[in-house]
């Protein structure tokens, strides 16, 4: 499956972003997180869904406490009717647990406009959580990148604020205003697609403003798209910002991995 020349072995690389407790994984996530070691990957940030995800995302980094580290917060497709009983779990977790960010938490407008009210209440709550807690929050923002720049801006007084753009799929502009507020950019398998508009955003804000994920077991790049994604394939996404840059993978993995462990607090 996966090739790795010797120096990308000797590369640490940081997954800020993977799902590994999803039942996509039941069967070999043993594997999986070997196959991440063997690329180099040797910490992955996991980022809740909602109330129903909280435990077997505990168990894993409870197994992994020197690589997995969870973050807590509800996802937006994941608020209903229930969200503030679900952003009380939330809470509860929070003050019982250490986790390393608040994520992941937004708007989508792609999937259910039903709930745009209630997932902006959910998102302001989890962005004063944040606050409280002095953590960084991981932003997911399908299709509402201007919601939430309004609500960031509205709540002002949290600033300076500190997280990433998850999966981000905006224009250059609007990646430089999320860098203007204190975000980084969360580049992932869709810079590799043959269709990716993200070249340009890549060639236009520092390298200091991107971390890498995977988002798996979504968005797998290329050459491994239409399969299931996993954290040691980071290293595409790497080696294709290092093309759109024209500078050495090295540099970008030292690059990411300094941001998210300053960013994360991670050791």
């Amino acid at each position: 499956m996966l090739i790795l020349q010797n120096n990308l072995c000797l590369m640490e690389f940081i997954d800020t972003h993977t799902h590994l407790f999803l039942s996509d994984f039941q069967t070999d996530c043993s594997k999986v997180i070997e196959n991440a070691f063997a690329a180099g990957v040797h910490t992955m940030l996991l980022p809740n869904i909602d109330g129903s995800t909280i435990e077997q995302m505990m168990l894993l980094c409870a197994q992994y406490p020197k690589n997995c580290f969870p973050m807590i917060g509800l996802h937006p497709t994941s608020v209903k009717e229930d969200y503030k009983k679900q952003i009380d779990t939330v809470r509860e977790n929070l003050s019982a647990h250490k986790f390393i960010a608040i994520g992941e938490v937004g708007i989508d407008l792609y999937w259910d406009q039903n709930y745009f009210n209630q997932q902006c209440d959910a998102f302001t709550i989890q962005l004063e959580m944040a606050h409280e807690y002095s953590l960084p929050v991981v932003i997911h923002s399908r299709e509402s990148f201007s919601q939430i720049i309004e609500i960031l801006k509205k709540n002002a007084h949290f600033i300076p604020y500190k997280g990433v753009f998850h999966s981000f799929s905006g224009n250059l502009d609007q990646a430089l205003e999320a860098i203007s507020l204190g975000f980084k950019i969360g580049i992932n398998g869709v810079v590799t697609f043959k269709k990716s508009t993200l070249g340009e955003v890549i060639k236009g804000i520092p390298l200091s403003d991107i971390v890498l994920e995977t988002d798996s077991p979504y968005l797998t790049p290329v050459p491994f798209r239409g399969k299931r994604n996993e954290s040691a394939y980071l290293i595409y996404i790497a080696r294709r910002i290092a093309e759109m840059k024209e500078i050495h993978i090295e540099d970008v993995a030292q690059s990411t991995t300094r941001s998210a462990k300053t960013l994360f607090n991670l050791p």
